[in-house]
């Protein structure tokens, strides 16, 4: 025992009162399992027939199924939640598993319909394109010869010929050559992601199998990170781009984001300049599955034909189908979903109190909570109404669907920020508690436990949210003083047997 530290012997040894199992330091409940049952039941048919096969967590697929329809709608819809507050129903979603995982083989499952379609729109587009291109040409010859005959000509012809030059000039650039369709892109540079953005009219999708990108975003290449694109295409400002060339301008740009990265990212990004302090940690709807390696079945059934085929054929068709929106569809609450609606709102408030509110240390997410579940009730409609969706409301039970949803990105957040380090109480009572496990002490008090750790606490008074903290998890135990003590003793705590017994 430390020298500083004084057992009471009016107290029966700590070590041998009763004591309840401790809570792990850092432990939350186990964490939900993606709700595939709220999908349309061509997707959720498809998610668990895909994990199934896979031998994978639904998490994985539900969530990058989810990233497809956000990819299929993103930049082509708004939810008018009320006033002139709207969501577009694109989304940042990453999932987080460990190596071996098999996530390769989802991703293909579930993105191989979206480049279909891809390649479907390009085949439609490229008779427009060479027909564009010919006339281009044609009227570039044109303008040249004019232009020529402009420069050459003197008297009286010559103002007819300048004029007849400009119309010229103006046919070539009233001439435009549509631009080949993607809905993809993988591991882009933020510069090329922004072109391909402007090229697609503000609308595209990174989906990966890898982490690559935060990567990227933080300045492998350029030295600098660049978080815009990432930022403005989430939430939809205004991205103007000046280059030495060309200046590129996106009015509501809408990116969508579906990744699956290794459990270390999670940390990793936490620690990247500007990804928290600006906010794009802040729009990531996080997903971290518990792994299933060593327990999977090893001749699973295979994802039957049938739901395949629905899977593919109706991701394709809502490609299609609103692909040609170029003003976003508007799309409105019944008034059951929008008292549902309100209803969550009031219960999230007091979430993001300071101190008292569970989501107060992570109240940079859990400020766009209720704009992601508006942004998940509009997904969840249209890929439940592909042919229609704008022409009716979302109903309430969708609306609940997206509620459902939203608390489970709730409680993966909580996770994910944990293991970022967000929670300062969480990080503290892991500071006492590495003393506590170093010294093995069967009491102390608050005055031994500042004297030991002043680098990192600056008063006493600093060690009060840890201790509690501590205490409710069960490794610590708030003990009386003595019967007689005058003044205002430093408070005193017992020790778990789990730390103050020697290890064997």
């Amino acid at each position: 025992m430390s020298a500083d530290i004084v057992p009471w012997p009016h107290e029966q040894p700590a070590a041998v009162r009763t004591w309840e199992a401790p809570v792990p330091l850092g432990a939350r409940p186990a964490l939900p399992v993606f709700p595939a049952h709220v999908f349309p039941s061509w997707l959720a048919e498809f998610v668990g027939a895909l994990a199934e096969e896979t031998q994978t967590p639904p998490d994985l697929a539900g969530c990058i199924a989810l990233a497809a329809i956000s990819t299929a709608a993103g930049g082509r819809a708004l939810v008018t939640v009320r006033g002139t507050w709207s969501e577009p129903v694109n989304i940042y979603t990453v999932v987080a598993m460990p190596p071996g995982s098999r996530k390769s083989p989802v991703f293909r499952a579930i993105v191989s319909p979206l480049l279909a379609a891809e390649k479907l729109l390009q085949e439609q587009v490229k008779p427009q394109i060479t027909e564009a291109r010919i006339a281009q040409k044609v009227a570039q010859e044109a303008a040249e010869k004019a232009t020529h005959k402009a420069t050459t000509i003197r008297g009286e012809a010559a103002p007819a010929a300048l004029a007849e030059a400009q119309s010229a000039a103006f046919a070539v650039d009233s001439i435009t050559v549509p631009v080949e369709p993607r809905l993809v892109s993988d591991d882009a540079t933020p510069e090329t992601a922004t072109t391909l953005l402007t090229e697609q009219g503000g609308r595209l999708a990174v989906l990966s199998a890898e982490g690559g990108i935060f990567a990227t975003l933080a300045g492998r290449y350029s030295g600098t990170p660049n978080l815009d694109l990432f930022l403005k295409g989430h939430a939809g400002d205004l991205l103007i781009v000046d280059r030495r060339d060309r200046r590129e301008r996106v009015d509501n740009p809408a990116l969508t984001l579906g990744l699956a990265v290794q459990p270390e990212i999670i940390t990793e990004i936490a620690k990247s300049p500007g990804f928290r302090g600006r906010g794009l940690l802040g729009r990531i709807l996080y997903s971290l599955p518990a792994s299933n390696v060593g327990f999977r079945v090893i001749e699973p059934d295979p994802i039957p034909e049938l739901v395949s085929a629905a899977y593919a054929a109706n991701l394709e068709r809502l490609v299609l189908t609103m692909h040609g929106w170029t003003d976003p569809a508007r799309l409105i609450l019944s008034p059951e979903a929008a008292e549902l609606f309100a209803e969550q709102r009031r219960h999230t408030e007091p979430r993001l109190r300071p101190h008292t509110g569970d989501l107060g240390h992570i109240a940079d997410w859990a400020a766009k909570f209720d704009g992601a579940v508006a942004r998940l009730a509009g997904l969840l409609h249209l890929a439940g109404h592909i042919e229609d969706g704008w022409r009716r409301p979302i109903d309430g039970a969708t609306m609940a669907a997206a509620m459902e949803l939203g608390e489970y990105f709730t409680a993966h957040a909580l996770a994910a920020f944990d293991a970022m380090g967000a929670d300062p109480d969480q990080e503290a009572a892991r500071t006492v508690h590495g003393w506590l496990t170093r010294g093995r002490p069967e009491c102390f008090t608050r005055r031994d436990a500042h004297r030991a750790l002043q680098r990192h606490f600056k008063k006493a008074a600093d060690l009060e949210p840890a201790l509690d903290l501590l205490e409710h998890l069960g490794w610590i135990r708030r003990e009386l003083d003595p019967p007689g003590t005058r003044g205002n003793p430093s408070p005193r705590y017992a020790v778990h047997p789990d730390l103050c017994q020697p290890t064997a």
